[in-house]
């Protein structure tokens, strides 16, 4: 008979999801199997298909914006679902993205440091890279913005898959809006004393492609990196105010 005592379930995963059904189901199932997770919470973000019945009848509870309010709305929103489920002890959160699919499994790793209390947040590192369509730029300037605000380096500034205590979570509060919330995320907890670890994963969600949709998606990472680092960094205030310009015109 072993001596070690499973520990009760603490985390939540949440998962913000706009038009993703052929991905959703398998994207809750993955994470139900996840160590530690005892609840799953899609969000569907004003989603035109069928992502909201396919997650709930994958297992997932459901909240649904009735119009696309982007990233950061529903990860709150899905936060606070968790917070009201809650009991005694508030949950850890565990944010994936929709499109991991079975990928999903593999996040174990992130949960891990949180649980045990060495780290307050985890952000994946995609080990295998898929080819992301030129959003470079992007990349660069959250990259160049975290190091020039914080000190840290940051190998996927941009990586959405991270989990994080509750109370680190309410501390980032406000969220910084829309594709910029990673960026203000990293840059609010590390500037708060939280600490902020990167961890290799086995994950991939689906690449970006090169249409006109998939500029359009860039250039709006773009301008909400932009804005949260114009909010969090005066000294870059000007830099980025170029840019935007840029993109308006």
């Amino acid at each position: 008979m072993s001596d070690q005592v499973e520990r009760p379930a603490d985390t939540a995963v949440v998962i913000p999801a706009k038009d993703e059904a052929d991905r959703i189901g398998a994207t809750v199932a993955a994470a139900k199997r996840l160590p530690g997770v005892d609840l799953v919470v899609v969000v569907d973000d004003g989603s035109s298909d069928e992502t909201g019945r396919v997650a709930k009848a994958a297992g997932a509870r459901v909240v649904r914006h009735s119009r696309n309010a982007g990233k950061a709305a529903a990860m709150e929103s899905g936060a606070e679902a968790v917070r009201l489920l809650d009991e005694e002890t508030p949950r850890n959160l565990l944010f994936l993205d929709a499109d991991l699919g079975e990928t999903a499994q593999q996040a174990a790793p992130l949960i891990a440091p949180v649980r045990s209390g060495t780290a307050d947040m985890t952000i994946a590192v995609f080990a295998t890279r898929v080819k992301l369509g030129g959003h470079g730029i992007v990349v660069r300037l959250a990259r160049d913005g975290i190091r020039r605000a914080t000190g840290f380096e940051a190998a996927q500034p941009l990586n959405g898959q991270r989990c994080l205590t509750r109370a680190a979570f309410e501390a980032a509060l406000p969220l910084a809006r829309g594709f910029g919330v990673e960026t203000g995320l990293t840059i609010d907890l590390i500037r708060q004393g939280f600490r902020v670890l990167e961890v290799e994963v086995e994950m991939a969600h689906r690449a970006t492609g090169d249409d006109w949709r998939s500029q359009l998606h860039r250039a709006r990472q773009l301008r909400d990196v932009g804005w949260a680092l114009a909010a969090r960094e005066p000294a870059v205030m000007k830099s980025t105010d170029v840019i935007l310009r840029t993109i308006r015109n």
